[in-house]
């Protein structure tokens, strides 16, 4: 278990470099970032320190990719479990180091190894619940108390629910509390079969529908509903853009240097996770290699933060060691610096609340 602070001071140097005014972004936008590390197994987050500069806090979370928080209740996923946490803290106290938020885990619910992606709160049977991209089953599903998820929505083309990552399904964008588009690598039906279609099979699907609303994407992820538009990252091709469901039309508003998953918004303003892409058969032969060695380029681990009217980057974040890929960005509006209670050292231990009586 890493201790708070630590990750700003790793061993092997300086973890992260920074734009000169990030820290003075995040407090104009008056938030802090979450992010999670697929490789890594990390849940980040980025605040600001009374002094003005940046703090780095992590907690170990295995596999750790979807992520969904509203500032005080934190959903994100593991290798085999989806990981509740609830902010602790009391509106105007701090820690010891100063966070305004202390999330501390109070729900685990085994899924076994389903490669949970994207994550979000809906209204399932009347009540607001976890819904989650099941990558692996290739379906949207939830929480259940008898089994290890309950499938709640597939697309047309997929036959049958089999733990076989048909189509490579990982992103969904939300419509207030109903799931409204998701992303998928390809349109497969067999086992794996997304692989060979890594290139030009990228769709977005309606839910409510089931149409395909876009294709011919490149390993499309993070779909976003945000200012009247559906974003998405094109990731294969290194772009961040829109696309319009009653056309099709994909529209790049710019270039990511880099892998690109997890987006969220603040503002007119875009926050875009970076990953350096692995040297293996996910990720070669894509078009994003080409566009960097075009640019004279290396791909980044990192934030991008887009202003989307322009397309232009105001600020960034790089990690220069360590942590290759990220997974899920998420912002906390309001939140100078979060916290999260780690599942080994004592502190878990200590962590002991009730709730007040009615």
């Amino acid at each position: 278990m890493v201790p708070p602070d630590t990750a700003a001071r790793p061993a092997k140097g300086q973890l992260m470099l920074l734009s000169t005014h990030f820290a003075e972004w995040l407090a104009r936008a008056d938030v802090s970032v979450a992010l999670t590390t697929y490789q890594a197994g990390r849940l980040f987050f980025i605040g600001r320190r009374p002094d003005g500069g940046v703090r780095a806090h992590e907690r170990m979370i295995e596999q750790c990719q979807g992520l969904w928080t509203d500032g005080q209740s934190l959903w994100t996923s593991g290798l085999w479990t989806l990981w509740r946490f609830e902010n602790a803290l009391r509106p105007g106290t701090l820690t010891a180091s100063g966070a305004d938020r202390k999330f501390v885990p109070r729900e685990g619910r085994v899924t076994g190894r389903t490669d949970i992606h994207d994550i979000a709160i809906a209204e399932i049977d009347g009540a607001p619940r976890p819904i989650f991209v099941n990558t692996l089953f290739s379906c949207l599903a939830t929480i259940s108390d008898t089994a290890s998820f309950r499938p709640v929505w597939k697309p047309k083309f997929i036959s049958n629910l089999a733990p076989e990552d048909r189509c490579h399904l990982n992103g969904l964008a939300m419509d207030g509390r109903r799931p409204a588009y998701v992303s998928a690598v390809s349109s497969s039906d067999v086992a794996d079969g997304w692989r060979e279609r890594r290139r030009d099979g990228g769709v977005i699907i309606d839910v409510a529908t089931g149409e395909k609303v876009a294709t011919g994407l490149s390993m499309p992820h993070s779909p976003r509903l945000y200012d009247g538009r559906l974003w998405v990252l094109n990731s294969g091709e290194g772009e961040f853009g829109t696309v319009d469901p009653s056309t099709g039309a994909f529209t790049a508003v710019c270039f990511c240097p880099g892998y690109a998953r997890g987006l969220a918004f603040v503002g007119r303003h875009a926050v875009i996770g970076l990953s350096r892409p692995r040297h293996n058969q996910t990720f070669a032969g894509l078009a994003l290699d080409e566009r960097l060695a075009a640019k004279d380029a290396v791909p980044r681990s990192g934030l991008l933060v887009v202003d989307i009217d322009t397309g232009n980057v105001v600020e960034w974040l790089r990690f220069q060691h360590t942590i290759d890929e990220l997974y899920d960005v998420a912002v906390l509006p309001g939140v100078r610096q979060a916290e999260a209670v780690g599942f080994v050292a004592d502190d878990i231990q200590r962590e002991l609340s009730y709730e007040s009586p009615a």
